[in-house]
Order: structure tokens, then sequence, then C-alpha cells
């Protein structure tokens, strides 16, 4: 497998001086020399796989951002400019041990006094703003297009053939998995009681000799189970994670006769109607913790001791609710991403996303609103393991109607890559187009934080798309002055790429050339990016 760096990237000197911020500078030189890198064979370690996305391909073979790498050998102890990044996302954890030092502080708002101290149209903002109020479940966009006959007929009979397909669908799933979860019950006492212990091992399943056929099926079904996770627990708490997602699915987001939003109290079709919400944006209950887990990619306070570093050092994490377990609503994401804008953010992540949007007009307005102030919007490419461009996979918001020119230059949409490089290092689950997906970067199997202090892995392009606001925000600390699109332009130019095929979607026999799933064709590489900047920021490189 050849990597390669982008040619005008190779041009540029072989030494290159980085400043951070007026102190003394460092020599460096780009991740070069890659040409023969050997396949990784052996499993992660642990402590690898807690951190593989900030590892570097050429001394790891793991295909992350070369993190480590820059903190290493460019930026050490310096310190740039603080950087505000938006997580327009579900609640956060704003008390978590990892994440409480990094909040943006609104300074002129007074918590707790129920007034809009500092005018800017939002009561009690102290760390961001919640556009869902008490809410949580929620619908699909498709659900809620039948329910209240949203668009035109057309537009109608789409949703209804979506939403019956994949009501069927989550039936069947649901019913699948609740039958797994009793055989591997069953399978796991008998198991017990014949091992006379409570917990066991593959090899112990292997040294059980019995004619038994139930006894023999048992440990079939565990050894399988055991091809998946490390061990049967783990097993049984995926499986019950699937039984709630699937009945999630058919209780709240396919259900055309649930009205998550009226507890809300506005109507999330009329953009004037914006007297809603509250100041406060933490999580509401313990499941609703993708925020939490997104925010700790981006910024966990690094070298603490406590469970997982952020990629960037000096941010501070504005938390905006406005994503619930279910589809967005178009109002919540334009207004949030006014919000961040209006409020000082300069990186916006939104890992989220929806195949229908009733209002996308009112999301464009925004994003383009973003870009007229220098804000950067880092977006998700969605986890249907589909080819964007195809007109039938729409994944909204995005920077551009029908593969059209982009409406703006500040959006970067992110796919996911697996931790194992070679053929499979793209995410099975990922989005994927030349022309709708911009970079791929680290987002199967990513560990961070969850509520209550807690850690855990999670995997999606949500994942995915965090590590690049991330890395931008590295380089807007140090070369403030770079705009959006620049920063936009540097990561592009200067990741990593592959002239060999990538399996996509999982699937063995859609092999694609790595350089075609996406615009740039490459993944984010945070030590190249920093070095790009510093070129960019003296005029080495005109981009």
């Amino acid at each position: 497998m050849t990597l390669t760096l982008n040619r005008t990237f190779l041009a540029v000197s072989a030494s290159i001086l980085l400043y951070g911020c007026g102190s003394t500078a460092l020599v460096s030189t780009p991740i070069e020399n890659i040409d023969t890198l050997p396949l990784k064979i052996s499993e992660l370690t642990e402590t690898q796989k807690k951190k593989w996305g900030h590892t570097d391909l050429l001394t790891d073979t793991i295909p992350g951002m070369s993190v480590d790498k820059a903190y290493a050998e460019i930026i050490g102890n310096k310190k740039g400019e603080k950087v505000i990044v938006a997580v327009l996302d579900s609640g956060m954890d704003l008390t978590h041990e990892d994440l409480v030092d990094v909040l943006w502080v609104n300074k002129g708002e007074i918590a707790g006094n129920n007034k809009d101290d500092d005018n800017n149209g939002y009561v009690d903002d102290i760390h961001g703003y919640n556009f869902l109020g008490e809410s949580y479940n929620e619908q699909l966009e498709m659900a809620r297009i039948v329910s209240k006959k949203l668009g035109d007929a057309s537009l109608q009979a789409k949703a209804k053939s979506n939403l019956d397909k994949d009501y069927q669908k989550a039936l069947q799933n649901k019913g699948q998995y609740e039958q797994i979860l009793q055989a591997v019950q069953n399978a796991d006492d008998e198991v017990k009681e014949l091992l006379g212990k409570d917990s066991y091992t593959k090899k112990d399943l292997t040294d059980i000799k019995t004619e038994d056929e139930t006894m023999q099926r048992n440990i079939s079904i565990l050894m399988q189970m055991l091809s998946i996770k490390d061990t049967i627990p783990e097993v049984l708490s995926e499986l019950k994670d699937g039984i709630k997602h699937f009945s999630d699915q058919l209780n709240y987001n396919l259900n055309v006769d649930f009205d998550g939003r009226k507890m809300v109290g506005d109507d999330p079709y009329n953009f004037d109607d914006r007297d809603y919400g509250n100041g406060n944006p933490k999580n509401r209950v313990d499941d609703e913790s993708h925020g939490t887990h997104v925010a700790g990619i981006i910024a966990a306070k690094r070298n603490n001791g406590l469970g997982a570093n952020g990629v960037a050092d000096n941010v501070e994490i504005m938390s905006i609710r406005a994503v619930p377990n279910g589809d967005e609503y178009d109002k919540d994401i334009a207004l949030g991403i006014r919000y961040a804008v209006d409020n000082g953010a300069k990186i916006i992540n939104g890992s989220f996303g929806k195949s229908y949007s009733p209002n996308a007009e009112w999301v464009y307005d925004a994003i383009k609103y973003a870009a007229d102030n220098d804000v950067l919007f880092v977006h998700a490419a969605g986890n249907s393991g589909e080819d964007l461009d195809d007109p039938n996979n729409p994944n909204f918001p995005n920077d551009q109607i029908n593969n059209g020119p982009e409406m703006a230059n500040n959006v970067i949409t992110v796919g996911a890559l697996a931790s194992t490089y070679g053929s499979e290092m793209v995410a099975s689950f990922s989005n994927y187009g030349l022309i709708n997906v911009d970079i791929f970067a680290p987002g199967d199997d990513i560990y961070s934080t969850m509520p209550n202090n807690e850690y855990d892995f999670q995997g999606g392009t949500s994942m995915a798309a965090p590590a690049v606001a991330g890395v931008a925000a590295l380089v807007r600390s140090f070369y403030p002055k770079l705009s959006a699109s620049q920063v936009k332009a540097i990561l592009l130019n200067s990741g990593l790429t592959t002239k060999s095929k990538v399996v996509v979607a999982g699937d063995t026999s859609m092999a694609m050339d790595f350089q075609k799933i996406s615009k740039s064709g490459k993944m984010v590489n945070a030590y190249n990016a920093l070095i790009m900047a510093d070129a960019v920021s003296r005029g080495k490189i005109k981009l």
C-alpha cells in the first residue's frame, strides 16, 4: 500500500519553521518516506485502543492523525490563543472531571437570576444554550412529514414508503436481538452451572468435553459471541443496548403518533417563534451521552491523569443542546449555529444528520452566516455506508444542492476511519462521496468521556467530525489570522492518502480507490496541518 502527500505540499522545503505565538521556533518536516509502510498485523494493545486516533501512521502503522507527534515535535509546552469550539449536539455532562476545566463561560451572564444580562437574547446561558427544553426522545423527520403532512404529495409519499420499510426493519431487528439475547443468557447460565463458577474463558469452553447436544449448542453459541466481544457480559450489554435502540425507534423515532416536541412549547416549523428553551444544556438522562463523548474527543483535558486526552489543548467548549434522540429540527440547528457565531465560537462541530430537511434553507442561511463571520463548520458524513453523491442518499445539512457548487467555503464533511491500516481502514458504517465528503478521520471505536465521570468507546462519523474539529482548533489556536476557509483548505491538502483500494460499506465486493471516496482523497493529519499552516501564514504556500 503506497501513501503519498499532496504534490504541492511535498514541494515545500524539507525544513519549515513553525512559530508558536512569538516563542522560539521549532524545526519540523512533513511526514514523508512512507511509500513502503508495512501493514500492521498485530492486535492493538489496550493503550493503543484508547488513543489510536492520536497515533502516527509512520511509526505505529495505525491510521491516526499524528496528534501526539504534533505535540511532541511541534507544539511542546507552547500555548496559542484560546479557541471557542461549539458542540452543537445532545446535552453534555457539564460537571465531568475531564471537561469541567475546558467549558466556555459566558462572562456577561449572571447564573440563575433568570435575566438576559448580556442582552444576547438568551437567559442564563452560562455554558451555552438548550434548544430542546426538557424534551429528549423525538421522531425522525420522515415520521413528522407523514404525521403533519409536510411538503408536497411526492415528498409525503416518499417519506411514507421509507417510514414503513424502516418500521418493519426495526420490528424484525428487535425480535432477532431478543431471540439472540435469550439464547445467550440460557447458554451462559447453563455453562456457569456446569463449570461451577461465575465466569469462564474461551479455554474453559474448549476444554468442556460433552456428548450432550444442548450443551454443545451452548458452547457453539458462546464461542460465536466471543468472536464478537471479549466477554459474555459485554455481549449481553450490547444486545440489551440494541434492543433498547430498536425499541426507541419503534416507540419514538418511527412512531407517527408520538409528539416529543409538545413539552417544548414552540412551533418548530415557525422560524420566528424563538422564545423557547433555556440556559441549561446539560444532558437530561444518562443515555444522553453523545454530546459528552464528542466534547471529550475535541478537548478532554490533556495529560491530567484522567481517562482521555482531547485533540486540542487550548479550547473552550460551548455546549448547544439541539440534537434529540431522533432527528434534529432545522430551526434548532439554524438558531444553534447563529448562537455559536454570535457568542464567539470559531469552530462548530455538528455530529448529526438526517435524510429529510423540510426547512433546509434556514440551515443553509445559518451556514452562510457562519462563513460570513469566519466560523468553520465541521459536519459528520453519516453512518449508512452509502455514497452521498447518489441523489437517493441525501445527508442534511450539506454545503451544496444536487451536487452543485458549494454555497459556502467553511464546511468540512468528515467520513470515518477504522484502526486497521490497510484495505479495511474505512469504517464499515461510514458514508463516502467524491463530491459530498471532504476527508476522513478516526471514527470507529473511539475512547472518550461519558456522563457521570465515565469513559467508553463509541463509533460513528459523529466521532470523526470532532477529531477534525480538534485539529482545526489546533491550527486556529497557533495561527489565529488564518481564515476558516484557509483552515479548511489546509486540513484537506495536508492529509495523507493512499493509492490502494479500500473496502466501503463493509462489503468486500465494493473496493474503491481511497482517493475517490472523498473530495480530498485524504485522511486528516495534525502534524502536517500545523506545518502547512505555518507555511501558509508566512506566504510560502498560496491556497
